[in-house]
């Protein structure tokens, strides 16, 4: 297998935080190469509009976003390869990593996979994902179905809170869960079950999106678990809070990673792990926030971070 000649830093990922970085590496003249996995751009390329992103009052396509902040990395000396890694080796210097084709050499490494939303699987879900009714991020998405029906599948701690937030826009807010009490926080869970507009639907799962062949969402067919009656809710939107599956696969044997598979950086910093000029951001580490701004945020750091290591061991 070939080797590349080694590389000042290296940035695994292209979402907010991975292209963040490589503006910020790129401005530091440290000619950064950035692999893209196997969703440049991240989940942001598959949400019609943000409008929560500073800077766009009229709000911005998600894909053009990040269009755009690949465009600036770009103009700033970014190189792009599209490449997934399948293993690292940090146990020396330069840090490895290992891709299908080629073991990329680097000095320092920002790690900025992302995370991917669980779905439930159900018939109808992926077709209508993504701007066509079902979503997985209600301050992403919420805005969009003032005066509608929309649907919340989950019990834990966001699922409550998506419902809770969907209440300010929503006329109704269906909050759909497999048991016959929330697995929420007892102060969430009081808070969304004794909410006016949120109806509890337990001991229930999806069984299908239900949608207009325009490519919109217009129900939800549940089943109830003890009597397996079905019926539908008449949904517009669907919002899918079963939690995250952090993209940190083939780093969590080297680095610190909690119960859930995020890393954990170390103590008093976002983004420093324990192996030196090995960084983390956005997403892969960060399951609270869980925003474009955040991430990007984070991104920053790294590469300031990253930038300022590399100059400390020249």
């Amino acid at each position: 297998m070939s080797h590349s000649p080694v590389e000042n830093v290296v940035i695994v990922g292209t979402g907010c935080a991975g292209l963040t970085a490589a503006i910020y590496a790129g401005r530091a003249n440290l000619n950064p190469l950035v692999l893209e996995g196997s969703m440049p751009g991240g989940q942001l390329t598959t949400t019609s509009e943000v409008e929560n992103f500073p800077g766009f009052p009229a709000g911005v396509d998600g894909f053009q976003l990040m269009q755009n902040l690949r465009e600036q990395a770009a103009k700033f000396g970014t190189r792009f390869e599209q490449t997934l890694v399948e293993s690292v080796d940090f146990t020396s210097m330069p840090r490895k990593l290992i891709c299908a084709d080629r073991t990329v050499l680097a000095r320092a490494v920002i790690i900025s996979t992302g995370a991917s939303p669980r779905l439930t699987g159900v018939p109808g879900e992926k077709e209508l994902y993504g701007g066509k009714g079902v979503t997985t991020c209600a301050t992403c998405d919420g805005a969009f179905y003032r005066q509608m029906e929309v649907a919340v599948i989950g019990g834990g701690d966001s699922a409550a809170e998506e419902a809770l937030f969907l209440t300010r826009f929503a006329s109704k807010v269906y909050l759909v869960h497999r048991r016959d009490s929330l697995r929420a926080s007892k102060i969430m869970a009081d808070r969304a079950t004794t909410h006016p507009k949120i109806q509890p639907v337990w001991d229930s799962v999806p069984v299908e999106v239900m949608g207009r062949p325009e490519g919109a969402v217009s129900g939800l067919k549940v089943r109830h678990l003890k009597t397996g009656a079905e019926s539908i809710l008449p949904v517009k939107g669907i919002f899918v809070a079963i939690g995250h599956v952090p993209n940190t696969g083939p780093f969590a044997s080297v680095l610190d990673v909690d119960d859930n598979g995020y890393f954990k950086p170390v103590a008093g910093s976002q983004v420093r792990t324990k192996i030196p000029g090995v960084y983390v951001a956005g997403d892969c580490a960060d399951h609270v926030y869980r925003q474009a701004i955040t991430a990007a945020g984070m991104g920053c750091q790294a590469a300031i971070d990253a930038e300022r290591w590399l100059a400390e061991h020249e």
